[in-house]
C-alpha cells in the first residue's frame, strides 16, 4: 500500500512519544513563569505548541525517509512502511507549521510565535537537512531545538525571554547529547548503515562514553541553577541533587563498562533512565513553584 494515510497515520507523522517530553516542558515553563495566563488561552498555547512539535516530526520523517527506510527502528514509521507518502507529510508538516506559528502569535504574542517558528525552523532545516548528515556533533548543537519550548512557553505567559527560561533552555540543552548518545552507543548498527555520523560510529564508544559522563556531570550541576538563582526551593533542590547524582552514576557505569554487552545494556538503562530524569525534574519544578505559591513551604 503506498499513500492513503489513515488518522492514526497522521497521528504517527507527528511523532507523539518523542515530542511529548519536550511539550511537558513548555507546559511547566507556562505554569511556573510569572503572570500567569488566562486557562484557555493557556490551553490554545500549549496546543499550539504541541501542534508545532508535531509538524516538526512530519516534516522530520518527509526529509529522512530513505534513511528512515534503513533503521530498525524506524522502518516501521509511516512512509517507509508505505502507509503514506513523503508529499503528504510534507503538506501536512507544512500546513501544521504555519496553522501553529499563525494561532499561537494571535492568541498570546509574537514573541512566543517567533520562538516557535524558529523551533521549527531549526529543528527541520538546521538539524534534520543540515547537521544530522554532515557531523557527529549533530545532536549537540541540534539540541536545542528540543531544548526551545520552554522558552516558547515562558514567553507566552510573559511576552519576553526571561533567564529563567534560559536556564530551563540550557538544562534540556545539556540533556539532549547523553541522552542520544546512549542511543546511539546500542544503535551503532543502524546509524551506520543510513551514514549518520553518531559520535560512537566516528569517535568509538570509549570516546563517546566519556563525553556522556562529562555532559552528565555538567547537567547534574546545572540542574542545581533554579535553585542556586532562587526561582525554585528545597522541593525542586531535593529532586535535583538525587536525580542527577543518579545519572552521573549510571554514566560512571557505563565509562566503566568492562565488556561490549555490558556496555549497550548500560546504555539502554541510561537512555531509559534519561527519560525520567527531565520529566520528574521538570515536575518537580511545577511541584516546587505551587507549593511556594500555596505558601505550604
Amino acid at each position: 500500500m503506498t499513500g492513503g494515510a489513515r488518522v492514526e497515520d497522521y497521528l504517527a507523522l507527528l511523532k507523539p512519544r518523542v515530542m511529548s517530553l519536550v511539550v511537558f516542558t513548555a507546559l511547566v515553563a507556562m505554569l511556573v513563569a510569572p503572570g500567569g495566563i488566562n486557562p484557555i488561552v493557556g490551553l490554545i498555547a500549549i496546543a499550539c505548541i504541541a501542534i508545532g512539535g508535531g509538524a516538526s516530526g512530519a516534516l522530520n520523517m518527509w526529509y529522512d525517509a530513505d534513511i528512515d527506510a534503513i533503521m530498525s527502528r524506524t522502518q516501521n514509521r509511516p512512509i517507509p512502511s508505505g502507509r503514506a507518502t513523503r508529499g503528504e507529510a510534507l503538506a501536512f508538516g507544512i500546513i501544521l507549521s504555519v496553522f501553529s506559528v499563525t494561532l499561537l502569535g494571535l492568541a498570546t504574542n509574537w514573541v512566543a510565535g517567533g520562538l516557535l517558528a524558529f523551533t521549527i525552523f531549526f529543528y527541520v532545516v538546521i538539524y534534520t537537512m543540515w547537521l544530522k548528515r554532515s557531523t557527529p556533533q549533530n545532536i549537540v548543537i541540534g539540541g536545542a531545538a528540543g531544548a526551545f519550548p520552554p522558552m516558547v512557553g515562558w514567553a507566552a505567559v510573559t511576552g519576553t525571554i526571561g533567564w529563567e527560561s534560559v536556564i530551563l533552555f540550557l538544562i534540556v540543552f545539556l540533556w539532549t547529547p547523553p541522552h542520544f548518545w546512549a542511543l546511539a552507543l546500542y544503535k551503532q548498527g543502524d546509524y551506520g548503515a543510513a551514514g549518520i555520523p553518531m559520535m560512537p560510529n566516528v569517535a568509538g564508544e570509549e570516546s563517546t562514553k566519556v563525553q556522556i559522563f562529562v555532559y552528565s556531570v555538567i547537567l547534574a550541576a546545572a540542574g542545581m541553577l533554579p535553585l542556586v538563582l532562587g526561582f525554585a526551593g528545597w522541593i525542586y533542590g531535593a529532586v535535583a541533587v538525587v536525580t542527577g547524582l543518579s545519572f552521573v552514576w549510571l554514566a560512571l557505569r557505563l565509562l566503566r563498562a568492562p565488556d561490549s554487552i555490558t556496555m549497550r545494556k548500560t546504555a539502554r538503562t541510561l537512555f531509559t533512565y534519561s527519560l525520567s530524569y527531565l520529566f520528574v525534574l521538570f515536575l518537580a519544578l511545577l511541584t516546587d513553584t505551587i507549593a511556594l505559591r500555596l505558601g505550604v513551604i
